[in-house]
């Protein structure tokens, strides 16, 4: 009895040490993944400026996550997350994939420029990161010879979170505020047994995304109503000139 209790001592010391070691490399691993991987799925700049893990509390900070705009547009930001709260299950970190018990994004900022001959930047942004996450089939590479190639970290979300995101709409030489409606995704990844990063980032990118578009014509349509004169045929067909109809 004895024995096996200092054998279940020695092993929890080393789990404890090994967390302690995850805790004291994760967070530039994760700074380092988000800026290399992010790029490859949006095609645009992609920058987390800093990483605040704690793996014996499962708890961390991600903050100042910038994505940029595709090529083409006026400005260089399509959005920027200050900061992101998460809450990861300290144990999965040991296991086949690590469980994110929660994700809370709080007013992110967005920036939606619509163009007068139609389409927008979320719009280019959403398109590229179809072709890039599997829009365009490639040929998969052939693997080289005895080299097994490397199992992937996979990430399972339990609850994500995006509240009071703010949105900058550019239509027209005109700039309207407006705030969206929260969005959640539960269990993400969890019944497929953990997912990749990227696969998770391109899930949450897209959900956010194709929320802006609707959100913000509604917005144009409000603002075409409300600031032309001449009745409503002259408020239509300014603004299916705004939208690019």
């Amino acid at each position: 009895m004895k024995t096996f209790l200092k054998i279940v001592a020695v092993l929890f010391l080393l789990g404890v040490i090994a967390l302690v070691a995850i805790g004291f490399f994760i967070s530039p691993i994760v700074t380092k993944t988000v800026n290399t991987v992010g790029p490859k799925i949006t095609g645009t700049k992609v920058e987390l400026a800093s990483v605040s893990i704690s793996p014996l509390t499962g708890g961390g900070t991600l903050t100042g996550l910038f994505v940029g705009n595709p090529e083409g547009w006026t400005g260089d930001k399509a959005f920027y997350l200050g900061k992101i709260r998460a809450s990861v299950q300290p144990s999965s970190l040991l296991g086949d994939y690590i469980l994110v018990n929660e994700v809370f994004i709080d007013g992110p900022e967005f920036v939606y420029e619509k163009r007068l001959m139609g389409g927008s930047n979320i719009d280019a942004l959403l398109k590229q990161i179809e072709t890039n996450t599997g829009g365009a089939k490639t040929p998969p590479a052939e693997p080289a010879k005895e080299e097994k190639p490397a199992k992937p970290v996979k990430f399972a979300v339990k609850s994500f979170v995006l509240k009071d995101a703010k949105v900058a709409v550019v239509a027209g030489g005109q700039t309207i505020a407006i705030t969206l409606p929260t969005i959640t995704i539960t269990d993400l990844g969890v019944a497929e047994g953990g997912i990749t990063a990227d696969q998770v980032a391109t899930a949450v990118i897209k959900r956010m995304l194709v929320q802006i578009g609707p959100a913000a014509t509604q917005a144009i349509t409000k603002l075409g109503a409300g600031a032309l004169e001449g009745g409503t045929e002259g408020a239509k067909g300014a603004l299916n000139k705004l939208l690019g109809r």
